[in-house]
Formats: structure tokens, sequence, C-alpha cells
């Protein structure tokens, strides 16, 4: 019986992310798990406190393409099959736990960056993800490019 069943790889697209990609493999073969990627991209009007002079309803498909091909990029890397990807909209750590908890899943993977001086203060998108996930998570340290 494997431990975790099901994983959730959470990338967030950066160069940085191509250092999940050994570790998640060897967790993902070695529990025979099923594989999901998420990607969440915050709205543009989160940046702007919604209040937006403007429709950014043109440039945010825009982000949702770029995401999209950049994640298949990045499965196709992973060389294991990928049974979801998911990209969303909304505050990262939130979409996360929403998606983790719809699909049951039993381990999370997230890149943690080691912050320093007031990141480390105000928190880490890993750190979010931690407290306020019903499952396992994994902080796999990424080293800045």
């Amino acid at each position: 019986m494997s431990m975790y069943g099901k994983i959730l790889l959470a990338i967030d697209l950066s160069e940085e992310s191509d250092q999940l990609i050994e570790k998640t493999r060897a967790i993902a073969d070695r529990n025979t798990a099923e594989l999901h990627l998420i990607h969440v991209i915050e709205p543009l009007s989160f940046a702007y406190g919604g209040d937006v002079p403007m429709d950014l309803t043109t440039i945010q498909d825009q982000l949702d393409e770029h995401a999209r091909s950049k994640l298949e990029q990045y499965a196709a890397k992973l060389e294991y099959p990928i049974a979801g990807m998911h990209i969303v909209s909304g505050h990262t750590e939130t979409e996360i736990h929403r998606i983790a908890e719809e699909l049951d899943i039993s381990l999370i993977i997230v890149g943690s960056h080691g912050r320093h001086g007031l990141a480390l203060l105000l928190g880490s998108t890993a750190n979010s993800v931690l407290h306020g996930a019903t499952c396992d998570v994994l902080a796999v340290r990424v080293k800045e490019s």
C-alpha cells in the first residue's frame, strides 16, 4: 500500500521549479501515485485592489495561456504520467488547499526559497500552504538561479 496515493505538485513556473523534478518523480514512482500539477495565477485585480479602470480580460487570458504552455513543458520534463493539470486564479495558498481537498490529495509538494529579513517575517507561500493543509506537505528547498 502506498503512503501517498495522490500527489499535488504546486509550482510557480520559475527557473527554480526545475529543481523539484527529480524529487517529485522519485516520490511519485515510489508510491505509484496519481500526480497532479497546480499553478495559481493571482488575478491582476488583486495587485490593484480590485479597482482597475480598464478591462484586464485580454491580459488575464494571455497570462492563463502562457501558464498552460509552461505547465505542459514542465509536465513533459517530469517524464511521469500526469493525472491533471490545474491552472486556477485566486490566492495561491487558498487555491492549493481547495484543489488538494477536492482531489483528496495525500501529499502537497511545494518549492521553498530560503527567505531572510522582511520576506521571512511576512511568511512564504510554502509556509502558508503548510499551515492550512489537511494533508502532508513537503517543502523542497530551491536555490535561487
